[in-house]
C-alpha cells in the first residue's frame, strides 16, 4: 500500500468520511475481483460489488495492525463473506420465475393499453387486463426493477430515492441491497406510490391520477413511506 493509501485508511478509520470514499475509490478493483467470483448466481453483478463494498467498510472498521497482515489481505475474505452471506440467506435481490413472468405480462400489458388509451393506465386498469391484483403488481415491478432506479430523478422535483433516503453515501451502499426488500414490505398503498415516483418516475399529480386519489393524498403516503423506509434501514 502507498503512502497516500495508508493514509486515507488510517483517517477512514478514525471516521473521516471522505477518506472512507477515497479508500474504496483506491480499492474498487479488489472488491470487482473478489465479486466477480460470484457471478452467475442470480444476483446482478453491481449488486455484487455493493455487497463487496459492504464488507470492505467492515474491514476499514475492524482492521487493527497488531494482525500482523496487510490490509488487503485481511479485507479479501470480508468481502467474500459478506457476499456469501447474502447469498446464503437468499437475499433480497433474488428473484423467482413466477414474479419475472408476471412482470413481464405487466410491461406488455403497460406497453399496450398506453398506446390505446393514450395515457399511463391506471393500477386497476392493468389489474384488469392482467387478471394481476394491484399490490402483486407494484411488488413484481420492484422485485425485477434495475438498481439504478435508485439514481432515477422523480417527475417534478429531481429527487432519486437514494437522495430522499440518505445524504451519508457510505451507508447507501447498505441501502442498495435491503432496498426492494423494504419496499416489498411496505403497505399496499404506500409501495405502489413509491413505484409510480421512484421506479416510474411520475410527477405527483399522475401518480394522483393513475391511484384515483389527491396529490395531497399522495404526497401524504409519499412521506409516511419514506420514512418507513429510514426506520427499515436504519
Amino acid at each position: 500500500m502507498t503512502a497516500e493509501g495508508r493514509a486515507a485508511l488510517d483517517a477512514a478509520r478514525a471516521g473521516d468520511g471522505e477518506a472512507m470514499e477515497e479508500v474504496v475509490r483506491q480499492n474498487s478493483g479488489l472488491i470487482w475481483s473478489v465479486a466477480r467470483r460470484f457471478f452467475g448466481r442470480g444476483v446482478e453483478p453491481d449488486d455484487l460489488y455493493q455487497l463487496g463494498c459492504v464488507g470492505f467498510l467492515k474491514a476499514v472498521r475492524g482492521f487493527d495492525d497488531a494482525f500482523g497482515t496487510q490490509f488487503s489481505t485481511y479485507a479479501v475474505p470480508k468481502i467474500a463473506g459478506e457476499i456469501r452471506r447474502f447469498l446464503r440467506d437468499d437475499g433480497a435481490v433474488k428473484v423467482s420465475r413466477g414474479v419475472k413472468e408476471r412482470a413481464q405480462t405487466v410491461r406488455a400489458a403497460r406497453s399496450r393499453l398506453t398506446q390505446s388509451l393514450g395515457r399511463e393506465p391506471t393500477l386497476s386498469e392493468l389489474a384488469a387486463d392482467t387478471g394481476i391484483p394491484p399490490e402483486d403488481i407494484a411488488s413484481c415491478e420492484i422485485a425485477t426493477a434495475p438498481s439504478e432506479s435508485l439514481q432515477r430523478q422523480t417527475g417534478e422535483d429531481g429527487f432519486t430515492l437514494e437522495q430522499v433516503l440518505s445524504d451519508d453515501r457510505e451507508e447507501s451502499l447498505v441501502e442498495r441491497v435491503a432496498l426492494r426488500e423494504a419496499i416489498r414490505a411496505l403497505p399496499e398503498r404506500e409501495r405502489s406510490v413509491i413505484v409510480l415516483r421512484y421506479y416510474r418516475g411520475l410527477t405527483q399529480a399522475d401518480a394522483a391520477r393513475i391511484l384515483g386519489v389527491s396529490q395531497v393524498q399522495v404526497s401524504r403516503v409519499e412521506k409516511r413511506a419514506v420514512e418507513a423506509l429510514r426506520s427499515a434501514l436504519k
